[in-house]
Protein backbone atom coordinates (compact mmCIF):
# COMPACT_ATOMS: atom_id res chain seq x y z
CA UNK A 1 0.00 0.00 0.00
CA UNK A 2 1.45 3.27 -0.72
CA UNK A 3 1.34 6.01 1.57
CA UNK A 4 0.90 8.82 -1.04
CA UNK A 5 -0.26 10.22 -4.15
CA UNK A 6 2.29 11.27 -6.48
CA UNK A 7 1.60 14.52 -8.53
CA UNK A 8 4.09 16.04 -11.20
CA UNK A 9 3.99 20.10 -12.00
CA UNK A 10 4.60 21.72 -14.79
CA UNK A 11 4.17 24.79 -15.67
CA UNK A 12 2.42 25.67 -19.17
CA UNK A 13 2.95 27.73 -22.28
CA UNK A 14 -0.05 29.64 -21.12
CA UNK A 15 1.46 30.13 -17.54
CA UNK A 16 -0.83 28.02 -15.42
CA UNK A 17 0.50 25.47 -13.53
CA UNK A 18 -0.65 21.96 -14.67
CA UNK A 19 -0.46 19.00 -12.20
CA UNK A 20 -1.12 15.13 -12.76
CA UNK A 21 -1.17 12.25 -10.57
CA UNK A 22 1.01 9.37 -11.40
CA UNK A 23 -0.57 6.14 -11.79
CA UNK A 24 -4.22 7.81 -11.06
CA UNK A 25 -6.93 9.76 -12.86
CA UNK A 26 -6.69 13.05 -11.44
CA UNK A 27 -5.20 16.43 -13.48
CA UNK A 28 -6.07 19.93 -12.59
CA UNK A 29 -4.67 23.12 -12.84
CA UNK A 30 -4.45 26.91 -11.59
CA UNK A 31 -2.87 29.82 -12.49
CA UNK A 32 -1.09 30.86 -9.44
CA UNK A 33 0.79 27.89 -7.26
CA UNK A 34 -1.39 28.52 -4.41
CA UNK A 35 -4.83 27.71 -6.88
CA UNK A 36 -2.97 24.93 -7.82
CA UNK A 37 -1.94 23.25 -4.38
CA UNK A 38 -6.09 24.00 -3.63
CA UNK A 39 -7.66 22.15 -6.97
CA UNK A 40 -5.22 19.25 -6.76
CA UNK A 41 -6.99 18.65 -3.11
CA UNK A 42 -9.81 19.14 -4.43
CA UNK A 43 -9.64 16.85 -7.27
CA UNK A 44 -8.02 14.25 -5.48
CA UNK A 45 -11.08 14.64 -3.10
CA UNK A 46 -13.55 14.00 -5.99
CA UNK A 47 -11.29 11.20 -7.07
CA UNK A 48 -11.36 9.00 -3.89
CA UNK A 49 -15.31 9.99 -3.26
CA UNK A 50 -16.63 6.77 -2.53
CA UNK A 51 -13.78 4.73 -3.47
CA UNK A 52 -12.21 1.47 -1.81
CA UNK A 53 -9.03 2.97 -1.23
CA UNK A 54 -7.31 -1.04 -0.56
CA UNK A 55 -8.17 -1.66 -4.47
CA UNK A 56 -6.25 1.44 -5.63
CA UNK A 57 -3.74 0.40 -3.45
CA UNK A 58 -3.78 3.60 -1.45
CA UNK A 59 -3.59 3.34 2.78
CA UNK A 60 -6.27 5.22 4.33
CA UNK A 61 -4.90 8.57 4.50
CA UNK A 62 -2.71 8.87 1.70
CA UNK A 63 -0.62 11.91 1.94
CA UNK A 64 -0.32 14.09 -1.30
CA UNK A 65 3.37 14.44 -2.99
CA UNK A 66 4.21 17.06 -5.47
CA UNK A 67 7.29 17.43 -8.01
CA UNK A 68 7.40 20.38 -9.92
CA UNK A 69 9.69 19.84 -13.21
CA UNK A 70 11.97 22.70 -14.06
CA UNK A 71 12.55 23.25 -17.82
CA UNK A 72 16.23 22.72 -18.58
CA UNK A 73 16.34 26.26 -20.20
CA UNK A 74 15.06 28.03 -17.16
CA UNK A 75 18.70 26.92 -15.00
CA UNK A 76 22.01 27.13 -16.18
CA UNK A 77 24.19 24.50 -17.31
Amino acid sequence: MKNYIEFTIKRGQDGYYMASAIGHFIVTQGKTFEELLNNIKEATGLYLEDENLAELGLSPTPSLLANFEIPQQSYAI
